[in-house]
């Protein structure tokens, strides 16, 4: 199946507009059709949108007030549940926690990170694994609530796109999601802001960047997320608040041997604010990622070294979290642990090849 992109100029337009409503109730020719859609968009872009999801509009619009009573409550409440006091990664990201990407100019957003809720028993979490175990939940009415019941939709819903990812490959049944058993899935709720209307509103407010895992699934209400095409251009990603933007991740690319594209993408300042609520797809921790065999051979040799899903998660959120360099810098300096080779990711090389506007 072929999906239609509209050009001009070599720059794409629009991205495809997917409904995956069959994927849950459609006979096996409309299943198979609808997964070819996906995994064509895929292969040209890496980055698609979806209809039909299936998640009420009414728990999307619950979360993102969670969202938006958390970051308006002072400054003091939200550093109770600041994200370098957690063992494993989870809770608030101030505005000062900043990643280290080069084109950042004006990066001002604050988040709150999530992820599979695990018990203090967990043995994972008890053996000191930096990503696996329970989230911190702010003592604010209703936000555990209504954040546990969207991670377990769009965890859901993440599932169903990967399963039909699976189909397009030709690969078995469950040879992606039989490793998300218990995976290290994140969910981001962000807060952008730009600090006044002088602020350049084509300056950059998240850098350039691809994302590490799977795939990503993106609720959106404001304008801002780019895109780079096939020919290194950015383009914007138009707002619907009744789709979803789907991206592939790292971990894909790899496992798919490159079929599959891991794009480069961005945040510009366009509103003054700017909600938004990503979630990333991943494998479980120590699941390796190589090329699948049955997308290796016939002129197709393996193009990816084989990685640990958690170890190359882990190596990135070291590289974006200031409070996560300090504990290894510590660690280096009491002879706990090696000195690092420096951090870069090899699926972002084609942001170094000065994409344009």
């Amino acid at each position: 199946m072929t999906v239609t992109f509209q050009r001009y100029d070599r720059v794409l337009e629009g991205l495809p507009l997917i409904d995956v409503a069959g994927l849950r109730r459609g006979d096996r020719f409309q299943v198979a059709r609808i997964a070819d859609e996906l995994g064509q968009a895929a292969r040209e872009i890496g980055f698609f949108r979806i209809t039909g999801h299936g998640i009420d509009p009414a728990l999307i619009e619950a979360t993102y007030q969670a969202a938006a009573r958390f970051f308006a409550r002072p400054e003091d409440f939200k550093q109770r549940y600041y994200i370098g006091h957690s063992r494993n990664h989870r809770g608030y990201v101030p505005f000062s926690e900043k990643g280290d990407y080069a084109d950042e100019i004006n990066r001002n957003y604050e988040a709150f990170d999530l992820g599979l809720d695990l018990p203090s028993d967990d043995p994972d979490f008890l053996s000191g694994n930096l990503i696996l175990g329970p989230n911190v939940w702010p003592d604010l009415t209703g936000f555990k609530g209504t954040v546990s019941r969207y991670y377990a939709e769009i965890s859901s819903l993440g599932r169903l796109v990967c399963s039909a990812l699976e189909l397009h490959l030709g690969l078995p049944r469950g040879a992606i999601t039989d490793h998300m058993s218990k995976p290290i899935s994140q969910l981001r709720l962000l807060h952008y802001v730009r600090e006044n209307e002088a602020t350049d509103h084509k300056s950059i407010n998240m850098g350039a960047h691809t994302d590490y895992e799977c795939l990503t699934l993106l609720h959106t209400r404001n304008e801002g997320l780019q895109v780079m095409t096939q020919e290194d251009r950015w383009i914007d990603v138009p707002v619907d608040h009744s789709v979803y933007v789907v991206n592939i991740g790292d971990m894909l690319e790899a496992w798919s041997n490159g079929l599959l594209r891991s794009t480069p993408h961005r945040v510009l300042n366009r509103s003054r604010e700017r909600f938004s609520m990503p979630y990333f797809v991943a494998a479980n921790h120590d699941t390796e990622i190589r090329p699948f065999p049955q997308l290796v051979g016939r002129g197709q040799p393996e193009r990816y070294q084989p990685f640990l899903a958690g170890a190359h998660l882990e190596r990135m959120l070291i590289r974006d979290f200031p409070y996560l360099r300090e504990r290894r810098r510590l660690s280096q300096a009491a002879g706990l642990i090696s000195p690092d080779a420096p951090v870069h990711n090899p699926f972002e090389h084609r942001i170094n090849r000065s994409p344009t506007s």
